[in-house]
């Protein structure tokens, strides 16, 4: 805000009164308490260029209030301090809140409700406060908790439905509400185009403009009556004296346009409280997400009527954005790549400066001339967003996050134990209470979606963080048990809830497998030369059974590797490295022949990743030697340059998809092996098989033992490798997405 300290010039108002639409001079020490005239609410003691103490901080004439030097005597208030009587300090709010339930003395580890000793979710008692609500994330519960102590910036990067939001609105219940303040835009006498900037206290803003409004209610009246009166001696005249009706009514209402066009000059000085917290019990909490240039920085609206004196007032036109009603709270911008260059260059100027104008943002709106003086931007800024976020992220507003706060990676899962499973409980009791329609989970429905946030994870071990699907699940269940009208949500319920609930890809996927069925495109049995089924996954919870086919032509030219199916970057790069392998591995020369590739049906969408790696390998070596594949064999894996099979990611999907497609038995990685965990239904339907390298692949895939046998010794010698034994095998590489 501006500097200067001329109280007429930044305060049309001052605590002695409005007059007709001018300031009055500033208070004497005598009339300082005084306030408006004839009983009207008092203005603060010394009006908006005074000072005013309210919870220890002062306000200068600018506008702005500044922090008491000592505002928290006792080391242990403050934001810091206790939130509440009785509920302990910061340090232990957030996932370190025990379940409020009766626990076993002797818990089993596997038992999956963590020793909880509960017949349903209604004896479990939800905490109040949102940060005690918070489940897994702990390291980014740490850093929320020291950053808003230390008021930081926070920038979380990870997965959607990971518990971003829900951090950031839990850190603004830890921020004090006392200090919240309310801004008001007065007119500008001097500069109609550049509104003056006042900051009160919370609370104070309501009545500073309501008793502006009743002194321009009382001034209002004086002049109407006083306009009525000059009204009626003037018709009155021209009536009985001049005899001149019509000159008389002609003159009545040029009296009343100029009672009227002067009445506009005593309205205008009511000031426009744009930001008012004096309901708000806890700090602000504002989400931005998306939101446009106007609604993130503030706007002046459009105003038809810019001359004749018809125009609405500029500060009355000054609307605040989010930066502003945020300001002593928190802003949350979620998808914070999505934010353009211009909108993210003015948000570093207000994390900067901790104030920032309004003006108009379109350059065609009469709003653009208008410029307030600076308006508080003091807000704990929490931007959000998946891993392509740092990529378009302006880099100095990163720099300015990361200079001034922390950065935050969200875990997509948490590990198994008695105590997550305990909290996974109490979030089925949380998901009841949020929604409040639904019956209450039994414990053997709790404890389905134990079972199904283990299968989400997709790590042995572990349970999924991903708890907004999650409660799609939670919801799902209990419409349908609300639709039966049971007392109780049970585990069928859920186990229905789970069919009903399916993600658009995993229709999808299961509608392809059916229509391949139809037309017979799908083969699971027999064997068949450079033919091989291969699994993919879509989106991130179905998978698809993909076929590959292989065929070795004469070639006309250098020899080549044709591949087709819209394949992406990472596909590419994997059947390249397969081609390696055939080169080294086949007797013939391949130099001399093209081998064609495809990827049956893959759509529009392509395909990514390189888990489909052994399955063209196998479809390539097949096509070569002219020997069969067995085609109620489905496989998934990567492949190294030197024939070591690689994990992926998916398997579990992968596999269900295979059972539903026909297929008898599975091949994926050894490496895969701790993370699947198939659905009860598939157990029986299908085999799964670990390998660790290529040559176990072609061992289990290929027709005919003589040739075969011939392949894979080839093979291992050429390779080197000695799997055979036991002896190599290949090391855990990031899970590919395919």
């Amino acid at each position: 805000m501006s500097n200067d300290t001329d109280a007429d010039k930044n305060s049309p108002e001052e605590g002695g009164g409005v007059t007709d639409g001018a300031p009055d001079s500033p208070p004497s020490e005598e009339d300082a308490g005084e306030g408006f005239r004839d009983g009207v609410a008092d203005e603060p003691a010394d009006g908006p260029g005074g000072s005013d103490e309210r919870g220890g901080r002062s306000e200068h004439r600018n506008g702005q209030v500044d922090p008491d030097p000592n505002p928290n005597p006792d080391p242990d208030s403050g934001p810091g301090s206790d939130v509440d009587e009785g509920t302990g300090t910061i340090d232990d709010l957030g996932s370190d809140v025990e379940v409020d339930a009766e626990v076993a003395e002797d818990v089993d580890e596997d038992d999956l409700l963590g020793g909880l000793r509960i017949d349903s979710t209604d004896e479990i008692d939800v905490p109040d406060r949102l940060v005690d609500q918070v489940i897994g994330q702990e390291h980014a519960r740490d850093v929320v908790m020291k950053a808003a102590k230390q008021r930081r910036h926070v920038m979380m990067i990870g997965s959607p439905g990971t518990g971003k939001s829900m951090l950031a609105k839990a850190m603004s219940e830890l921020l004090p509400p006392e200090e919240l303040q309310d801004v008001l835009v007065y007119h500008n006498p001097d500069d109609g185009n550049n509104p003056k900037v006042r900051t009160v206290p919370a609370g104070k803003g309501e009545q500073i403009v309501e008793a502006h409004k009743e002194e321009a209610r009382k001034r209002n009246q004086m002049r109407s009556f006083l306009m009525w009166i000059i009204i009626a001696i003037v018709i009155g005249y021209s009536f009985i004296i001049a005899g001149q009706i019509l000159l008389g009514i002609l003159a009545a209402g040029v009296i009343y346009l100029a009672f009227r066009y002067g009445s506009r000059g005593g309205d205008a000085m009511v000031p426009n409280l744009i930001v008012n917290n004096a309901d708000t019990t806890t700090a602000p909490f504002e989400d931005a997400t998306g939101a446009h240039a106007g609604a993130l920085l503030g706007d002046v609206r459009h105003d038809p009527f810019q001359s004749g004196g018809m125009e609405t007032p500029s500060h009355d036109r000054v609307e605040p954005g989010a930066i502003h009603k945020a300001n002593k709270g928190v802003l949350f911008i979620d998808e914070i790549n999505t934010l353009d260059i211009r909108s993210q260059q003015h948000l570093m100027t207000a994390i900067q400066e901790g104030e920032f104008h309004i003006t108009g943002q379109s350059e065609r709106s009469s709003g653009a001339m208008v410029q307030t003086e600076p308006v508080p931007t003091d807000f704990i800024m929490i931007a959000a967003g998946n891993l392509d976020a740092m990529e378009n992220m302006h880099p100095a507003l990163r720099s300015r996050i990361k200079g001034y706060g922390y950065e935050v990676y969200m875990d997509d899962t948490i590990e198994d134990t008695p105590e997550m499973r305990r909290k996974y409980a109490r979030f089925v009791a949380q998901e009841v209470a949020k929604d409040g329609r639904l019956p209450e989970y039994s414990a053997e429905a709790i404890e389905e979606v134990i079972l199904e946030a283990r299968r989400r994870a997709g790590r042995k071990g572990h349970l999924t963080l991903k708890l907004r699907n999650l409660g799609g699940l939670v919801r799902v269940a209990g419409d349908i048990a609300r639709s039966e009208d049971a007392d109780f949500v049970t585990r069928d319920h859920v186990l229905q809830a789970k069919g009903r609930s399916r993600s658009i890809e995993q229709q999808l996927a299961d509608d392809y497998i059916e229509r391949r069925k139809d037309y017979e495109l799908q083969v699971s049995e027999g064997y068949q030369v450079g033919r091989v089924n291969g699994l993919a996954v879509m989106g991130e919870d179905s998978g698809i059974m993909l076929p590959v086919m292989a065929e070795v032509t004469p070639s006309q030219g250098p020899g080549e590797v044709i591949a087709t199916g819209q394949l992406k970057e990472m596909a590419q790069e994997a059947v390249s490295n397969v081609s390696a392998i055939i080169k080294k591995f086949s007797d013939e020369n391949i130099s001399e022949k093209d081998i064609h590739i495809q990827f049956v049906q893959t759509g529009q969408q392509g395909v990514d990743g390189d888990s489909a790696s052994i399955t063209v390998a196998t479809a390539v070596i097949s096509a070569l030697e002219g020997v069969g594949v067995d085609q109620s064999l489905a496989m998934t894996g990567s492949l190294s340059v030197r024939g070591d099979v690689l994990p992926v990611g998916g398997v579990t999907h992968k596999i269900e998809a295979a059972a539903k497609s026909g297929c008898d038995r599975v091949i994926i990685p050894a490496a895969n092996t701790q993370d699947v965990m198939i659905e009860e239904e598939y157990e029986q339907m299908v085999e799964i098989i670990p390998v660790s390298h290529i040559s176990e692949v072609l061992d289990i895939a290929l027709e005919g033992e003589p040739e075969k046998d011939s392949l894979v010794d080839r093979l291992k010698s050429i390779t080197g490798s000695a799997l055979s034994q036991g002896e190599n095998v290949s090391s855990p590489s990031s899970p590919s997405p395919q």
